[in-house]
């Protein structure tokens, strides 16, 4: 029995050995003088109280020994249980200053759930955990390049390490996120660059195949390869990046009415909405009026793979179709 507890002793944490030995001392040399001068110490609580003053070495003077026995343990209560007090309370700073080195440096796991995991750090990480941080919602931040955290937001924990390797994975509670957004590595080439973004994929999905993830991929011969990994959602930001400055070519001021229309999209969503029986069978500006009036702006329809944006009164919502539009 008492070789089992004590290897369950040494089994715990320096910081939790050092408090208990302490703590004994303090009991031990408390009971000791209580009952060597009963009189000055009346009860144990009395003797104990004086053993933690004394080893702290506050010294109040409220409790003092008077007979020779009793400065005896004095003396011996000052060698012995003022070392292992001051160790414990060295300890214990030691162990908050490492803790708060290991969040800043990237090595501490996170334990919370329903966060947004954001793997890589580049200025669209950036802007997007700006966004994201008036929300207040967890974020945890994955980069292999970073030495400290870059951000001193309270909600924004930094992990350093590869998003295609499991111990990273999991040290961002990877089982208990809501979602993952993938960007690009910008030191890579695009070809590397992406196949870096499938590898994380893989990994993610392995590890938590239902979370979302919405994954950056630069070059079009990828994208299938990050949609068999498991990409809910891919933004092709080159392919996005040619279709805005296509425009401008025929269009002026074309990238600055864009901007400003994503910029008045914070906080509402843009998205493909089913075709309800309130819509089906009329044309789009009749079906436009009806969503108005539940505060949704209508914007165009795609029917299977093709999308019409503002049609003419002679095309009519069918089942099945997709309507594009602006919600809250």
């Amino acid at each position: 029995m008492a070789t089992h507890l004590y290897l369950r002793f040494i089994r715990l944490p320096i910081i939790l050995r050092i408090f208990f030995i302490a703590v004994g001392m303090i009991c031990l040399f408390g009971t000791i003088i209580h009952l060597i001068e009963p009189k000055n110490f009346p009860t144990i609580f009395d003797g104990i109280w004086w053993a933690i003053i004394t080893a702290s070495t506050v010294g109040y003077g409220d409790y003092v020994p008077l007979t020779v026995a009793g400065r005896i343990t004095a003396m011996a209560l000052l060698f012995v249980g003022t070392g292992f007090l001051s160790s414990y309370f060295i300890s214990l700073s030691a162990a908050a200053v490492t803790k708060q080195n290991e969040y800043a440096e990237g090595k501490a796991g996170y334990k919370g759930n329903g966060h947004v995991i954001i793997i890589g750090w580049n200025e669209r990480s950036r802007s997007i955990i700006s966004s994201i941080s008036e929300t207040k919602q967890p974020i945890i931040l994955i980069d292999d390049s970073l030495k400290t955290n870059p951000l001193k937001y309270n909600h924004v924990q930094f992990i350093r390490g590869r998003a295609n390797s499991d111990d990273t994975l999991l040290k961002a509670n990877i089982h208990k996120a809501e979602k993952v957004i993938i960007t690009s590595d910008q030191a890579l080439d695009e070809l590397h660059a992406d196949m870096n973004t499938v590898l994380a994929l893989l990994a993610i999905k392995g590890l938590n195949p239902d979370i979302y993830c919405i994954a950056e991929i630069l070059t079009s011969e990828q994208a299938n390869n990050a949609r068999r990994a498991g990409a809910d959602e891919l933004i092709q930001t080159n392919t996005l990046t040619s279709a805005v400055i296509l425009n401008s070519i025929f269009t002026e001021g074309h990238v600055n009415s864009l901007l400003d229309f994503l910029e008045e999209l914070n906080g509402k969503h843009l998205s493909y909405i089913k075709a309800a029986d309130n819509t089906i069978g009329k044309s789009f500006k009749e079906a436009s009026t009806t969503l108005l009036s539940q505060h949704i702006i209508l914007l165009g329809i795609k029917k299977g793979a093709d999308v019409i944006v503002n049609p003419n009164d002679i095309v009519y919502i069918e089942p099945g179709d997709l309507l594009l539009a602006i919600t809250n």
